[in-house]
């Protein structure tokens, strides 16, 4: 099992930049798929970007294509999402989630806010 907290959420304004990190617990980290989900007020949560255990793989919505780029660094157990041009609707509240190789159970962190003031 692994524990996730998420850091690096605030306040910026349209047009600018924020990195979210993910920090996890564990000596497995490198076994899972990570993901970044966000939700917005009245909105159900979505996927933003996943990248696979190796980092060889990567997936991102249709919304943040282009803008963000999701990495992850297996020896500080980490996981980014640098969110470039941003936009007022990327304001959510910004989980990271891990899969374990094989699996189709999500573990959770607790969420970071994100808002982007236009």
């Amino acid at each position: 099992q692994v524990q996730l907290v998420e850091s690096g959420g605030g306040l910026v304004q349209a047009g600018d930049s924020l990195r979210l990190s993910c920090a996890a617990s564990g000596r497995t980290f490198s076994n899972y798929d990570m993901d970044w989900f966000r939700q917005a007020p009245g909105k159900e949560r979505e996927s933003v970007a996943r990248i696979s255990w190796s980092g060889g793989f990567t997936y991102y919505s249709d919304s943040v294509k282009g803008r963000f780029t999701i990495s992850r660094d297996n020896a500080k157990n980490t996981v980014y999402l640098q969110m470039n041009s941003l936009k007022p609707e990327d304001t959510a509240v910004y989980y990271c989630a891990g899969v374990p190789r094989g699996s189709s159970l999500y573990y959770w962190g607790q969420g970071t806010q994100v808002t982007v003031s236009s």
